[in-house]
Formats: C-alpha cells, structure tokens, sequence
C-alpha cells in the first residue's frame, strides 16, 4: 500500500488569489531596513555679531592697557624724582640673591637680590635691590634711599643714569593711537554702512512706487 502526505496549506500568496487585507500589501521591517534619519541641530552664527563682540574686546583691552602703562610711567617718575630730590647715600648689605629664568625656562635673565640698609637710625632688613646684577651673600653696594619709604631704595649706579622722562609714556601713547585708529574705522564703517542701507531702501521705495504708477 503506498500513502501520500496530506498537501501543505498554502499561505495565500503563492497561489496569487489569497487576499488577507492589510497583510498582502506590508511587509515585515527587517533587520537592515532603515527606520528614520537623525538630523543634528542646526547652529546658526551672526558672523556680523562675532565680529563686533571681538572688535569689543579688543578695543577694551587696549584701552584698559593704555590706562595701565600710563599709571606705570606715572609711578615710575615719580620714583625717579624723589630718589634724586630726595635720597641719601646708604649701605646696602646683600644676604642673598635668586636666579630668575628668561622665558623659555633655560635661560638665566639676571638675579633678584635683598639684604638690609639703616637710614635715619632705622634698620630696614628684606628689602629688594633695584636692577638684575649678582652681589655675592654679604657684600656691601652704595645705595640711594629716601626717608619714610623703605621699599625706594636703587643702586647709586642705577640713580645716576634714570631720569624722569616722556619716553616713559611712549608705550601707551601708541596704545592709544591704535584705540583711536580703530574707534575712527568703526565709526566710519557704521556710517557708510548706513549711507548704503539708506540708498538701497530710498532706490526701493522709488522702484515700488514707479511700478504703482505704471499700474
């Protein structure tokens, strides 16, 4: 006796007459379909606003340099007189010197001393020595300190070549200059930039108002 197996139910679509609705016409997602596309968020920059904070920032620094190295000049003058109007010859004992580095760190650029000096009857002990010259621990250098101020004290030396002068306030008068220079160009820029706004808008108004007419 020979049996056959009983035929296999059809799922509808190989026969091509099966319609089970929404089924025949979707298909499953599979593993490689893709499903969306993220798209970051668009960052938009005024190139317009940057460049005026910059220019901001820039104009702020070199006035508020320029105010600085003036104040600088000033004080520094005002050393330079008093120590020749007013100093007296004293002795400045060393006790001792640091090495400073340049600016690349490998370099020496001179030596910070202190020690201690008597004026008036008045011991003054950790003082700093003006200038970047190495005296050994002890030794004695001929000074110039003015009395009440024990912190302005320089090297006869150093005294007899400075002298109050404008070249103090070189540095900052080109500072200001440039401020100058570049609050002129801001100012002239704005204006020609608002000539030609005002042209392009006046030349709108006359090619509108021309086409009205025409109508």
């Amino acid at each position: 006796m020979t049996t056959t197996d009983p035929p296999v139910a059809g799922n509808g679509d190989e026969d091509g007459g099966g319609d089970n609705g929404a089924g025949s016409t979707q298909r499953l997602h599979q593993p490689g379909d893709r499903v969306g596309q993220l798209r970051g968020a668009g960052v938009s920059v005024d190139a317009r606003r940057v460049g005026q904070v910059a220019l901001g920032i820039v104009l702020v620094t070199l006035a508020v340099l320029a105010v600085v190295f003036t104040i600088v000049g000033i004080h520094t003058n005002q050393q330079d007189d008093r120590l020749h109007d007013d100093g007296v010859p004293v002795t400045f004992t060393v006790t001792g010197c640091l090495g400073l580095l340049g600016g690349s760190g490998s370099n020496a650029a001179g030596y910070a001393c202190r020690g201690t000096y008597t004026i008036d009857g008045k011991h003054y002990a950790g003082v700093q020595l003006p200038g970047a010259s190495f005296h050994r621990p002890g030794s004695t250098v001929a000074a110039i300190a003015v009395p009440g101020d024990p912190a302005l004290v320089s090297p006869a030396s150093i005294v007899a070549t400075e002298h109050s002068s404008a070249g103090a306030f070189v540095l900052p008068a080109v500072l200001a200059a440039i401020l100058l220079v570049l609050v002129a160009l801001l100012l002239w820029l704005r204006a020609r930039r608002h000539a030609t706004d005002r042209s392009t808008h006046l030349a709108t108004e006359g090619s509108g108002a021309g086409q009205e007419g025409g109508v």
